[in-house]
């Protein structure tokens, strides 16, 4: 057996390594640090702040036998939690910092391997990309969706209905008492949103890529098969650390192919774009926005889930599962990526019938034929922009209008409601200032509020295009990610209302119909530059002058690529 890497700290009799085991012993067995039982570090996002995250340490409980069983010391280890719905002014601001400071600790601590606990948006993003970086054998444990809330005797999806119950409130379609008496069921139980919002993606995206046990993607949170699940994952990184088998070995470039796919298959969150290509940077994959126009394209959305369909992620499990539906797209995987166990994901393919094809279609009857993350490009965004097509009006996808220009998320709050606003159903609104520099952090508002006089006409729907992101359980013709955004210099900045903006999806074009003489002629709106200014100190200056643009992932340009796990000094 190859020596385990805490030997470096438990091994041999001078004096640190005396001091680490010594400090270290408390209760543990006589043999724990005798250098043939592995230390395994349980990353434990759980967090009284992180609401879909506070069963972790019911689950890490769990992980924690499993270690201990297969002969493995566990070894419970907090790190950053991000909530999605708590943290100001946006969780993705702080993604970059909790994958930095995950690495940090995974690689300074006497760790032989680790078990990854997320479930949050932001949280199994880090944890992968800090398991990249140190590329120590590493397993997910995805910690599974809610329970399906009901109200006025419909079921409700988490954060999609947000949207639509509040649109419904402001267009006076309910009242908003109605709309607030739906908050005390939108929330049934422990787990995080039971759509195929960004975390249930998230969980997609891992199994994907091989970095959960088969299966394990999907599996609502209260349901007593996650805990069994997370039990077999502790057995389980005890092996991974004796075969030496590790993230690089597993998140190859087809990996990732497989895992654009498996999203596109289940209409995954649009924010999976920023968070693959942050974890190939990690890795040590070339992975580009092409690779999710070429892999994507022509594969068929089989989960009728909201945003894009109609049912939930615990109607999903019943039905079969990830893996039943994987099977049906099984043609269109790469059949060489291994996962967490050794085998191939494709080899778990095999007799996975589905149980409900209202819920997960046949290949044949797919609720949409074509709607894979669409990677657009044109004046508007020469680095490339995307639109999630499965979540868009399709009347929408081909359209030209006249730009109602927005320069801060405040400034459209402040005037998407004035009845003297210059909008019909046919102009697209922009919003800018909104990217990884310019807000900063990049926030959720991409599907901006449809504008109050046209929700009182009945429009629900309308092109929306920005440099921000949008929740995954949103929905609607919402173009976002536009790359360069305009605090780097974007052609978005030099917008004005009136400007006629072409889209046309299935062409992949966004266009600025202004000719190029024009453009060059044009500065940035004062207003859109008083709205932004430079942090001056702390995390949020570090971000703003190195974060890389959309198209690259939004990380930061000196934690790209792989430090691995080697620390050579003692500080003893």
């Amino acid at each position: 057996m190859t020596e385990l890497r805490s030997a470096h700290w438990y091994g041999g009799d001078d004096r640190n390594a005396y001091i680490h085991r010594a400090w270290m012993r408390r209760g543990m067995p006589e043999d724990a640090f005798d250098g043939a039982k592995p230390q395994i570090a349980i990353a434990n996002t759980a967090s009284d702040l992180t609401p879909c995250n506070m069963h972790l340490n019911e689950v890490s409980d769990a992980v924690k036998q499993g270690v201990w069983a297969a002969g493995g010391v566990p070894l419970n280890l907090p790190v950053v939690s991000l909530g999605e719905t708590q943290v100001k002014p946006t969780a993705m601001l702080w993604r970059n910092m909790a994958a930095m400071a995950m690495e940090e600790m995974f690689r300074a601590n006497p760790i032989d391997g680790l078990v990854l606990l997320g479930g949050c948006d932001k949280t199994i993003p880090s944890l992968l990309m800090a398991a990249a970086s140190v590329n120590l054998p590493a397993i997910v444990v995805p910690g599974g969706p809610m329970l399906t809330g009901h109200f006025r005797g419909e079921a409700l999806g988490c954060g999609t209905d947000v949207w639509r119950l509040s649109e419904e409130a402001r267009a006076g379609a309910i009242s908003n008492k109605q709309f607030i008496a739906s908050e005390q069921s939108m929330i049934r139980s422990k787990g995080h949103c039971n759509t195929m919002g960004t975390a249930s993606t998230m969980a997609v995206m891992a199994e994907a890529l091989g970095m959960t046990i088969p299966g394990f993607a999907g599996t609502p949170a209260p349901d007593a098969r996650l805990l069994s699940m997370s039990h077999e994952t502790g057995e389980l990184i005890v092996k991974m650390v004796a075969e030496n088998r590790r993230p690089s070995d597993i998140m190859t470039k087809d990996a990732f192919i497989n895992a654009i796919v498996s999203i596109a298959a289940v209409g995954g969150s649009s924010n999976s774009v920023l968070h693959l290509l942050a974890i190939a940077g990690r890795v040590g994959v070339d992975l580009t926005l092409e690779d999710f126009d070429a892999a994507g394209s022509g594969v068929p959305v089989l989960a009728n889930l909201q945003p894009s369909g109609k049912f939930l992620m615990d109607d999903l499990y019943r039905a079969g599962g990830l893996l039943s539906l994987l099977a049906e797209v099984k043609d269109l995987l790469r059949p060489e990526p291994i996962t967490v166990t050794g085998l191939p994901l494709v080899a778990y393919l095999d007799d996975k019938p589905v149980y409900d094809d209202t819920v997960i279609r046949p290949r044949d009857s797919p609720l949409m034929a074509d709607a894979g993350i669409a990677v657009l490009r044109g004046n508007l965004a020469p680095r490339g922009a995307i639109i999630k097509p499965s979540a868009a009006t399709p009347e929408l996808l081909v359209h030209t209008g006249p730009a109602v220009v927005f320069d801060s998320i405040e400034d459209m709050r402040d005037r998407i409601d004035d009845p003297n606003l210059d909008v019909t159903p046919n102009s697209i609104l922009v919003l800018r200032g909104c990217g990884p520099k310019g807000y900063p952090g990049m926030p959720e508002v991409g599907n901006m509020p449809i504008p109050q006089k046209l929700l009182e006409q009945g429009v629900r729907d309308m092109v929306r295009i920005s440099d921000a992101r949008m929740s995954g359980t949103a929905y609607g013709t919402v173009v976002l990610h536009v790359s360069p955004e305009a605090a780097a210099g974007g052609p978005l900045g030099l917008v004005r209302d009136g400007d006629m903006i072409t889209l046309d999806v299935p062409s992949r074009l966004l266009s600025l119909n202004v000719s190029e003489a024009d453009l060059a002629d044009r500065t940035p709106s004062q207003a859109s530059v008083d709205a932004y200014a430079a942090p001056q100190r702390g995390w949020a200056k570090l971000y703003v002058e190195h974060v890389t643009q959309a198209d690259q992932g939004a990380d930061l340009d000196f934690l790209v690529g792989s430090s691995g796990d080697r620390v050579d000094r003692e500080s003893h």
